[in-house]
């Protein structure tokens, strides 16, 4: 049955239920966010071993992800209770008591009251010029390691920017969450793969719907009958994507007249091998890949970038 119950998502701004250890070395951030600016293709030299062509220069299609600066914007602090571990204190960047709320964190870390912290991060949209939105996209983020180590780091950068080159690196694989594509309301084999029936099954013009809404018995109709309904608009994961490049310089991957439908790209970006979901400025969350056991093959050799006009 594929995913289901397939409908619309509830935000825009896709959720993140997994803890990852992974980066913790680098910086307890594992995860940042961007935005969609299309795909174009790179030729690279192929440099996994067990490849009939390593060794050799391949063409790879890669999705550019604009990737401005983000903003540490509170900190939120979760305790143990009888219901499960919920949110006790917070402590917010522009609230005139912003130490006395992290003296209040520090102390709680200190008798056991609080158990773990995350990060309130918010994005810059008024930086991208492709997007035209200001109103900045607000997310909570899990932060790895020590607590009180992790408590002096958000402490220390709360109300700073934190760039996409101190959470990632070029080389290491990476998972992609966002909200597919909306298609809105689809039929059976559109949205389920059904199959077409046959010219002689069924009634003239007939042929794209299923054949039957299930048996006699039970009296109702079941979940698992392919229907028609909302198609897309989904959060989806994608696991083990290859980060190939890190950069700031725009200039080296916008194409001639920019991406369509988006523009120009004049932040930090990113390129990732393939495709990821969702439509061109669309807010994706990339983070450290929680089910990859390939090793780190390091930054590969990218010897050219199409900038050519995808118009």
């Amino acid at each position: 049955m594929g995913y289901s119950p397939r409908k619309r998502a509830k935000s825009q701004i896709p959720r993140l239920r997994t803890k990852s250890t992974r980066g913790i070395g680098k910086s307890p951030i594992v995860e940042f966010s961007g935005y969609k600016a299309g795909m174009t293709h790179v030729i690279m030299i192929e440099d996994e071993s067990n490849s009939p062509n390593a060794g050799m220069e391949i063409a790879t299609p890669v999705t550019v992800i604009e990737a401005p600066p983000m903003k540490i914007a509170g900190i939120r602090a979760y305790g143990k209770t009888v219901y499960g571990r919920r949110a006790v204190m917070e402590a917010w960047a522009d609230h005139r008591d912003l130490e006395g709320s992290l003296d209040a964190i520090s102390a709680g870390i200190e008798d056991g009251r609080v158990v773990e912290l995350r990060a309130i991060t918010s994005t810059q949209p008024a930086l991208v010029s492709g997007i035209g939105r200001k109103k900045p996209e607000f997310m909570e983020q899990r932060v790895e390691g020590d607590l009180r180590e992790t408590f002096e780091y958000l402490r220390s950068n709360i109300g700073k920017e934190i760039e996409i080159s101190s959470v990632f690196e070029e080389g290491e694989m990476v998972d992609v969450i966002a909200i597919t594509k909306g298609k809105g309301t689809q039929g059976p084999v559109k949205r389920w793969g059904t199959m077409i029936q046959d010219r002689k099954a069924t009634r003239s013009s007939k042929s794209r719907h299923i054949g039957t809404l299930g048996p006699w018995f039970p009296h109702r109709v079941r979940w698992t009958v392919p229907q028609l309904g909302q198609t897309g608009y989904h959060q989806r994961t994608e696991y083990n994507k290859r980060l190939l490049k890190l950069g700031s310089t725009a200039d080296d991957i916008n194409p001639n007249g920019g991406f369509p439908h988006y523009g120009l790209v004049r932040n930090d970006y990113i390129l990732l091998k393939g495709s990821v979901p969702g439509p061109r400025k669309r807010l994706i969350r990339v983070r450290h890949a929680i089910r990859s056991d390939t090793p780190t093959m390091g930054a590969p050799k990218i010897t050219y970038i199409s900038r050519e006009s995808k118009q």
